[in-house]
């Protein structure tokens, strides 16, 4: 453990990133946390400094996928407040 150290702000920033976006997942809040934490606690026991940057990249590039889910999700709903059917169509 104490070579990830330096890393172990970064996994709990990562995870509280993740956290926070998860309270607009689609299948719930809970169901999120309770992914996300069995993630977490699955790769606990990691130390190699290489492996929990990996790790790290993986979470970053879920945090991407998900912004960019809710993003898509906004897009969507705004786009049919302002369009009716027809007028996607001309």
């Amino acid at each position: 453990m104490n070579m990830a150290n330096p890393l172990r702000g970064e996994v709990l920033t990562l995870y509280k990133n993740l956290l926070y976006l998860g309270r607009d997942y689609p299948k719930g809040a809970a169901y999120f946390r309770a992914r996300l934490k069995a993630a977490f606690l699955k790769n606990r026991d990691v130390s190699d400094p290489e492996k929990i940057k990996a790790l790290i990249a993986r979470g970053e590039f879920v945090t991407k996928e998900l912004e960019a889910l809710y993003f898509l999700r906004k897009y969507r709903a705004m786009k049919q407040r302002y369009y009716t059917e027809e007028d996607g169509k001309k």
